[in-house]
């Protein structure tokens, strides 16, 4: 679905790797994966996005970008270090970078929640994520190697939705060099004209 971070981070792997796969609309926001169907037969958790090949069906966003490095041979680690340091900030990411972000950006910017005390703890705890991570990218093209990982996809996730979260982005300078490297690559496409079911961002409480 368009207004989904942590499916577009699965999705934008499978553009830049060239890949041969069909996205599949979710109606989320009208409950389809809180349902039992979706929960007995995709993914127990609730959630998107799932990813089906080969018989499997494998779901959480960093599990899928492994699992796709693998089978491609393309943007995962090339030696123990790398893969350590990938999951480093993959697990950042899940854990704070995205996480912060993406409840603030569905409050704020989706459900227009207007401003509280949980919007302001969240605001607070997403500034401290983009702050470690801008100063890291002021040393380095990508977040490992000085090449484009998984790692980076899994920080993308959200970096191009444009509903607002009170967050002035200028105060990050390096990440939004790091933005421009990554859309300037062959096959990137911006999450709303990749993925399917951006009518239902109409629908969005």
């Amino acid at each position: 679905m368009a207004a989904s971070g942590n499916a577009y981070k699965v999705a934008l792997f499978l553009a830049l790797a060239n890949a041969d796969w069909e996205p599949v609309v979710v109606d989320y926001f009208g409950g389809e994966t809180r349902g039992d169907a979706w929960r007995d037969n995709l993914n127990e958790m609730g959630e998107i996005p799932v990813l089906e090949h080969a018989g499997l069906k494998i779901s959480q966003s960093g599990v899928i970008l492994d699992y796709l490095a693998e089978q491609t041979g393309k943007f995962g680690a090339r030696d123990a270090q790398e893969k350590r340091d990938i999951w480093r900030w993959i697990l950042f990411d899940n854990h704070k970078f995205t996480s912060y972000y993406a409840t603030l950006r569905f409050m704020v910017g989706l459900q227009k929640s207007g401003e509280t005390p949980v919007t302001q703890f969240l605001r607070e705890r997403v500034l401290g994520a983009y702050r470690i991570v801008d100063k890291h990218l002021a040393g380095a093209a990508f977040l490992v190697g000085e090449r484009l990982t998984i790692a980076d996809l899994s920080l993308a996730g959200y970096v191009y939705l444009p509903e607002e979260t009170g967050i002035d982005m200028a105060e990050f300078p390096h990440i939004a060099v790091w933005k421009e490297r990554i859309s300037d690559m062959p096959g990137w496409r911006h999450p709303h004209d990749l993925m399917p079911g951006r009518k239902a961002l109409d629908r969005a409480p």
